[in-house]
């Protein structure tokens, strides 16, 4: 029979130096990974989202404010006005401002948007802006997550199906669950070096749709810019699918104030500033089809403000350029109407197209842009920025100057406020850590 084995003060300390590296392994992983630094307040509930408006307030007021630094939209997701400040991305009750829920990491922001009833929230580490979330809207609760070399800053834009992430190197498309479909330009991994048809140029602008993704650039050896139109979800998102590839030509071509404008499944629209001096010319908008051969010229009576944004609304694209709203039509991008006096970009309400100006609201016949109605704003410490519109039921939201403002007629009743005493309104918000 054999003599059972006996523990030695040897064995002892090396198991106890196993169990010591064990717990310092579990410890460097969690605080490096994105639960460390994290807290997340969800709600009890989730919201609903509020009935359209069906007609215009007959004035507004304003009703709250909040810090919305890390976005320049006045985002809303589901029934909650979001804001961004920080690292902390928060939804809050859109007529008295409470929040429902907040998401916040010890990291800071690199941008926000929402689409899909979600809202997508970029965070930059030692790997550029490269921690993205994803929250449900109505509850706040995180969906999904990605992490993958990026930027140090980048764009965020949305078209209804893709999310689009553009720095300066490389750019991202993501699909509804943060899948990444393409990446493009600058890639990390050598061994993809080779799928890339250019992966040492400057992206300067981009912008998609369901069907095409148009990428403007600036390449070693390229006169001007050059406009590259895409698949966003090729086959293997490691290997971009071109329709077409073409140098800008004409005035302001090779200008770093050119940008891809908008962008339909059929149609492209690129902004060139013109030129100045003895052969000056005029600021113009070229029309391009699907594989980027160009169809026609617009010119335009003034240039572009750094600021310009376009948003899509039913059968229209409407341009901000800085001091105006111009309506290009869906299908072949042609000028529809123009109003002047704008000081961002619009939104819909009740059948109506919403413009800040001056000292007001304006409303407007979305078919021809005549105005119907005007309802004075008091801005009385608005300092001239761009402003964005969102609309939340009957609360309008202004995004200016780094704040979101929330305005609705006091005297209308919110007709999707919760009776006294019910249950999802009253049901606190949850925190998890």
């Amino acid at each position: 029979m054999l003599a059972p084995e006996r523990r030695t003060r040897a064995d002892v300390i090396t198991a106890a130096a196993i169990a010591v590296v064990v717990a310092i392994g579990v410890v460097v992983a969690w605080a490096s990974s994105d639960v460390a630094g994290t807290e997340s307040v969800v709600a009890g509930q989730p919201v609903r989202t509020p009935a359209a408006a069906r007609e215009l307030p007959d004035e507004l007021r304003e009703l709250w404010r909040a810090p919305d630094t890390a976005t320049t939209r006045a985002l809303t997701s589901e029934g909650v006005a979001v804001t961004a400040d920080g690292g902390t991305v928060t939804g809050h009750n859109r007529r008295t401002g409470e929040q429902v829920w907040r998401y916040s990491r010890d990291l800071p922001l690199c941008g926000v948007e929402a689409q899909f009833g979600m809202v997508i929230a970029v965070y930059r580490s030692e790997r550029g802006c490269s921690e993205t979330s994803m929250l449900a809207g109505a509850d706040g609760r995180r969906r999904t997550s990605r992490s993958s070399y990026m930027d140090d800053r980048l764009r965020l834009s949305v078209d209804g199906t893709y999310v689009v992430a553009q720095g300066p190197r490389r750019l991202e498309v993501w699909r509804s669950d943060l899948v990444r479909t393409l990446e493009y330009g600058y890639v990390d991994a050598k061994e993809n070096w080779k799928t890339q048809p250019r992966h040492d140029c400057e992206l300067q602008s981009a912008a998609s749709s369901s069907s095409r993704l148009v990428v403007l650039e600036r390449c070693p050896g390229d006169p001007a810019a050059r406009l590259t139109v895409l698949a966003p979800a090729p086959k293997d998102d490691n290997v971009p699918e071109e329709y077409g590839s073409r140098i800008l030509e004409g005035p302001g071509a090779d200008a770093p104030e050119a940008r891809v404008i908008a962008v339909s499944d059929n149609r492209i629209a690129v902004y060139q500033p013109g030129t100045s001096g003895p052969e000056a010319a005029a600021p113009r908008l070229t029309i391009f089809d699907a594989k980027g051969n160009p169809l026609v010229v617009q010119e335009l009576s003034a240039p572009l403000d750094e600021t310009a944004t376009t948003t899509r609304t039913g059968s229209a694209f409407l341009v901000f350029t800085g001091n105006s709203v111009i309506a290009l039509q869906a299908g072949t991008f042609e000028p529809m109407w123009t109003a002047a006096d704008a000081l961002g970009a619009p939104v819909l309400m009740a059948d109506r197209l919403l413009i800040p100006v001056p000292g007001a609201i304006a409303a407007l016949d979305p078919a021809d842009g005549t105005e119907v109605a005007r309802i004075p704003v008091d801005r009385a410490d608005y300092h001239g920025g761009p402003i964005s519109l969102g609309v939340l039921g009957n609360t309008v939201l202004e995004h200016r100057d780094g704040l979101l403002v929330a305005l609705a007629d006091p005297d209308s009743p919110d007709p999707d406020a919760p009776e006294s005493g019910d249950a999802e309104a009253d049901r606190p918000a949850k925190p998890l850590r």
